[in-house]
């Protein structure tokens, strides 16, 4: 239970940063957004409907329609994350001005809160509603992070909102688009992002027993064999968060300066001690 309230309150936090996005940088500078709130938005300029009841009425289709695609816990949360952004577009439609006249500034603001919001929704285990769902399918049957699958998405709709907002206005929306996609993977990916890192040293027993005591880490211990010299080498193979690298390239240099290192970008880690993927994209 102290979770779910937990999730909930980030939940209509991200959703708060989300709307004063598009409410104080993005509809007043004529800019748009990708996706179902890109559609909103668009809608917003040509008929002057309310953001967050378009919003509310076009996720929630879209998250009916899909939700054999999505858990139980998965739908209720993606309920209550299209209700919190609808609820906070619709409260922010009154009091939302324009911050800034300068275009590339609301573009990059816009980009930011928008897709900082969205990704403390995602952390959460919410989504932002029926483009959500295309990217978590995507993230599931493609390999394609949720940033990346938002961001193919938002540049489809945002190339037909050219017709209504200027070529100029669509390209800064571009901006603003990439940049949300990046807060999304660096708020979902960035702040857990693993990587995997082999160890060649003529010194392997010194600093293996190093990083198992200084990073109580687990070391798995691979036998090798020079291709040139033809001598048996043990390699160390570790993963561990991004920002132990430095301790870890320290205690390494503190042993064997001259040691061989590799850093690989961890995609994704499944079973005993990982997170384990469920039906749908992780859980986030």
């Amino acid at each position: 239970m102290r979770k779910t309230i937990k999730d909930c309150l980030y939940i209509l936090l991200g959703s708060l940063i989300f709307s004063v996005g598009i409410n104080y940088f993005t509809i007043p500078n004529l800019l748009s957004e990708g996706g179902i709130i890109g559609l909103t938005i668009i809608f917003h300029y040509l008929f002057h409907w309310s953001p967050g009841i378009v919003n509310f009425v076009l996720n929630t289709v879209l998250v009916l329609v899909g939700m054999r695609f999505l858990e139980k816990r998965a739908i209720i949360y993606t309920l209550f994350s299209v209700f919190s952004c609808s609820l906070f577009l619709y409260l922010t439609e009154a009091t939302g001005k324009q911050l800034t006249d300068d275009t590339l500034l609301a573009a990059i603001f816009a980009g930011l809160l928008v897709g900082g919001g969205l990704g403390i929704i995602f952390r959460a285990g919410g989504t932002s509603g029926g483009t959500t769902i295309l990217a978590r399918i995507a993230n599931q049957f493609l390999g394609w992070s949720m940033g990346k699958g938002i961001l193919v998405i938002d540049i489809i709709v945002v190339a037909g909102s050219v017709f209504i907002i200027g070529l100029g206005k669509a390209m800064y929306t571009l901006i603003a688009v990439y940049l949300g996609a990046k807060a999304i993977d660096f708020i979902v990916e960035g702040l857990e992002e693993k990587v995997a890192v082999l160890i060649i040293s003529n010194s392997s027993e010194i600093v293996l027993e190093k990083i198992t005591n200084k990073l109580s880490r687990g070391i798995t211990v691979l036998e090798g064999r020079g291709g040139y010299t033809g001598d048996n080498k043990d390699v160390l193979y570790i993963v561990i968060s991004r920002q132990e690298i430095v301790k870890l390239k320290n205690l390494i240099n503190e042993v064997d300066e001259h040691a061989y290192v590799t850093v690989h970008l961890v995609q994704e880690m499944i079973g005993k001690g990982y997170k384990v993927e469920t039906k749908m994209a992780k859980s986030i």
